[in-house]
This record gives structure tokens, C-alpha cells and sequence, in this order.
């Protein structure tokens, strides 16, 4: 197998926050019954993370579980491990009612960094981006842009945004924007 390319080969923009592109990641999407025993022990035996609750994320490292929706967790493993994570997933859910893919090439990831990270993103998604609707090891799915995504926040000054690789540059040129020196709005104050 070849190494991963990332969509935008490691673009970076430093402006009200730094923007990084993050990868390569590899995810691996359950959709079942999230209250079943053997999908929860799969999920949290393969990333060695307890099971978030909803709209959260658990992570240690390069492993981590997203809740994605009432039927769908995202896995996060090192980039060269989740073929075959998929694979044993599948075989290991095969008794049940489940959807298991290697869906790490289908992502592009950017890690946003720095004071104003909140107010960046405020810019560009209808979500509510307080810090009392949206903290540290909370998820949200929204629109950033016109463009479907995932923000989860890993610390008051972290926020990391995946969405489609297909938008990566799309996306990349959009948070640019939003982080221009010079464009704060000083709505958040914390």
C-alpha cells in the first residue's frame, strides 16, 4: 500500500488562528445499534477509549471514538491500521444488524488552533458556538459554509474540522477567509 497523500499536502494559514490541514487519519464508520454490547466492546476494544456520549468524542492519541449521530461512530486509528480494522469490525459485527467502512480516504481534516478558533468558526456555520452549547470533547455535524462537516472541539483552543475530501480546498480557502488578520469581530469574549 502507498502512503497516503493528503488532499492539500499539508497546507497551513496562520491568521486570527492557525489553520493546519491534520492527517493522515484513519476512520473507520459503524452505523448499528449503538446499545448493543458487541458494538460498543468492539468499538471501544479497537480504540482503547470509553464510549462517548452523545454528541461527544472520546480520544487518546491517534485513537478516539466520535459520535456521529443515534446510529453512527466514527473510529479514529493510526492511518495504516484501519483497513484491517474494518475488516475484523465487520467480522466481529457479523451476527448483527451493522455497516462497517474503511472511510479514511474519503476525509479531509484541519486542525484550527489559537484564542479566536470560536469566533472563526462562528463566521461560517449556523451552529451554536458558545462556550456553554459547545466545549472541550463535544462534537457537532453542521454546515460550514455550504459544505457539510464535523467540528470537534479537543480544548477551548482547538477545534478539529473534517469534512469530504472532494471540498477540502473549498473548505480550506473558506476558514482562510474567516481568519484573516485584521477581520476579528470580538463577539466572544472569554
Amino acid at each position: 500500500m502507498s502512503d497516503p497523500v493528503l488532499p492539500l499536502g499539508g497546507a497551513s494559514f496562520e491568521g486570527l488562528c492557525h489553520i493546519s490541514e491534520h492527517g493522515p487519519q484513519g476512520c473507520v464508520l459503524i452505523r448499528g445499534d449503538l446499545a448493543t454490547a458487541a458494538l460498543k466492546n468492539a468499538a471501544t476494544g479497537l480504540t482503547g477509549v470509553d464510549m462517548p456520549a452523545q454528541r461527544g468524542a472520546a480520544a487518546n492519541g491517534e485513537r478516539g471514538i466520535l459520535w456521529m449521530s443515534p446510529d453512527e461512530l466514527l473510529l479514529l486509528l493510526p492511518r495504516t491500521e484501519a483497513a484491517q480494522a474494518a475488516v475484523d469490525l465487520q467480522g466481529q459485527l457479523s451476527g448483527g444488524h451493522a455497516l462497517v467502512a474503511d472511510v479514511s480516504d474519503m476525509r479531509a481534516h484541519f486542525l484550527l488552533t489559537g484564542p479566536m478558533v470560536r469566533e472563526v468558526l462562528a463566521k461560517l456555520t449556523p451552529a451554536d458556538l458558545s462556550p456553554e452549547a459547545f466545549g472541550p470533547g463535544e462534537l457537532r455535524r453542521t454546515k460550514v459554509g455550504q459544505v457539510a462537516a464535523g467540528l470537534w472541539m479537543h480544548d477551548a483552543q482547538t477545534v478539529q474540522l473534517f469534512c469530504f475530501r472532494s471540498v477540502a480546498e473549498y473548505m480550506f480557502a473558506l476558514i482562510k477567509t474567516a481568519a484573516a488578520p485584521n477581520s476579528a469581530v470580538g463577539y466572544f469574549r472569554e
